[in-house]
């Protein structure tokens, strides 16, 4: 995370043109100065540090990171796989959560609605690796009712931007 004092409320932060203009670039490239910040949106770099430190500061900019290819580290299965739960109280999805935060296979987890409790997006090598996964890891869980995974094909559209 970008800073320890983040703040932890879902209020959001008023932005202006300027602070959008940053967010942009910086969704973009987060290795980009503050002085190539300041010379694109023509301002200097005194209040481009000041803005993106308040920004940190209020939780916009939670983190950043590099972009991995999977297909670059030999991780290059990905599966969705949608999760019902038998139980729904808030001990037991409580405890689904912090057993998925666990699994290093897994790179996103979503609690949605519909006919599933939840979606992970799985990263692995291939259909061995994800097989011990699944039996292994996610068959042993106590709570699981119905399972169903998808398998990849190719990736048309990944982004991390938010599009504003």
């Amino acid at each position: 995370m970008v800073n320890k004092k983040e703040n932890t409320t879902d209020t959001p932060l008023s932005l202006d043109e300027k602070d959008m203009g940053i967010l942009k670039l910086l969704q973009k490239d987060a290795k980009m100065t503050i002085r190539d910040i300041a010379a694109q949106l023509n301002l200097s770099t005194t209040p481009v540090y000041e803005r993106i430190r308040k920004m940190e500061q209020a939780g916009v900019i939670k983190q950043y990171a590099a972009i991995v290819d999977p297909r670059k580290i030999n991780k290059s299965l990905t599966v969705l796989c949608y999760i019902t739960l038998k139980e729904h109280n808030k001990k037991c999805g409580k405890k689904f959560i912090q057993e998925i935060l666990n699994f290093t296979e897994v790179t996103e987890c979503l609690n949605i609605s519909g006919e599933f409790d939840f979606m992970i997006k799985v990263q692995v090598k291939d259909m061995d690796e994800y097989r011990e996964f699944y039996v292994n890891k996610l068959g042993e869980l106590d709570n699981l009712s119905h399972t169903q995974s998808i398998f990849v094909i190719s990736v048309i559209k990944a982004t991390h931007q938010v599009v504003f």
